[in-house]
């Protein structure tokens, strides 16, 4: 199998607790094909779904059909898992209690989130890095104090911190096993006034205590995550993670009418979904608004994986292009605002800054 193939055959495999017509399928090419489960691991690796590929396989009852020692080393990793994400559960429900505590409610986000409100059948199907919430306009500085005063501190000691539109700089503390990521928004500042606090808010759902969001915003933040947030519009690219979030989300709220309830962010949303229908082989729960702009952005999609050199060069152009882009908004905005210009200025005069960048540009001092 090439690499659509296996990340085709990746896919389905996540979809076999759910659509019987997948599982049969899955269950004839076990039977049936010579698979290449070196990539498959290889693949299934890099998208962070290996755990939930073992527990749908695990689940179907198809672990048989691998060799003895890969389903070993599929279960020891995923054993590994599901102790992190306990502990995981376990700090989450630690930070809830404490800011609860101060009269701040927490809304928590993406895998955290998700492992909280008992999403999968499993906890260990989910990767999970840092913890995220979200808080309202005049929490969020109160969140920051009573977490440092709690122990957290930032995961990277600098004098300077960049001006992060979204969230705090990632804190940590130690002896715990998340980094956490305090919010005041979750997306860039083109669509922040679509999908905020108070757009997430009004509709959160409170279990046991903890806030989360809606299922029908969970399913839209999973895409948001990749097609918004790190770019996957420009690069029409399916991480299997926010995927398969969208695909066990799309069994608790309808995917189309989540995506249709927002606005400018629907088209890029219902790409996102549309992708997701074709590589999980139609499922019916990822229907989607079927248009002349979603065929040519599936056309793109497909078209990627027949020459991957050229895919390769064509991703280096959009990130180079992303790059400046970028920086010329942080010029601009140096302009503008004061706190990014004494940023811009600290960055400037930090000689080991400067050092890193000469070297990275080949340059040596």
């Amino acid at each position: 199998m090439n690499y659509k193939e296996n990340l085709y055959f990746i896919a389905k495999c996540l979809t076999i607790s759910f659509e019987e017509k997948n599982k049969d399928e899955i269950e004839l090419i076990l039977k049936t094909t010579d698979v290449d489960w070196d990539t498959v691991v290889k693949v299934s690796t890099a998208h962070y779904v290996f755990p939930a590929l073992y527990c749908n396989l695990k689940h179907a009852s198809f672990l048989n059909y691998l060799p003895k020692d890969l389903v070993a080393y599929m279960k020891y990793l995923t054993d590994i898992n599901r102790e992190r994400n306990l502990k995981i559960i376990d700090q989450a429900k630690e930070l809830n209690s404490l800011l609860l505590a101060n009269n701040i409610r927490p809304i928590f986000l993406k895998g955290t989130g998700n492992l909280l409100v008992g999403l999968y059948e499993d906890i260990a199907e989910r990767m999970v890095g840092d913890i995220d919430f979200i808080f309202s306009e005049v929490d969020y500085p109160k969140a920051i104090t009573i977490l440092k005063d709690f122990g957290y501190s930032l995961a990277v000691k600098t004098d300077y911190n960049f001006p992060i539109f979204k969230h705090y700089p990632r804190m940590k503390k130690e002896n715990s096993i998340a980094s956490v990521e305090i919010h005041k928004e979750v997306l860039l500042e083109k669509y922040a006034s679509e999908f905020n606090y108070n757009f997430i808010a009004k509709d959160c759902q409170l279990i046991e205590g903890i806030s989360v969001l809606s299922y029908a915003n969970k399913l839209n933040l999973s895409i948001i995550a990749n097609q918004i947030n790190d770019n996957g519009f420009y690069y029409k690219t399916m991480p299997l993670r926010n995927a398969y979030d969208v695909f066990v989300l799309s069994k608790k709220t309808n995917a189309k009418d989540a995506v249709n309830t927002l606005d400018k962010l629907t088209n890029p949303l219902n790409y996102f979904l549309a992708t997701c229908y074709e590589v999980f082989n139609n499922v019916e729960s990822l229907e989607y608004n079927n248009t002349k702009k979603v065929v040519s952005y599936l056309s793109v999609f497909n078209s990627q994986f027949t020459n991957p050199k050229a895919t390769k060069r064509k991703h280096k152009r959009i990130q180079i292009y992303l790059f400046i882009k970028k920086r010329l908004n942080i010029l601009f905005k140096c302009l503008i605002y004061r706190e990014y210009r004494i940023w811009l200025f600290n960055v400037l005069t930090d000689k080991n800054w400067c050092k890193r960048k000469l070297t990275q540009l080949g340059i040596k001092k």
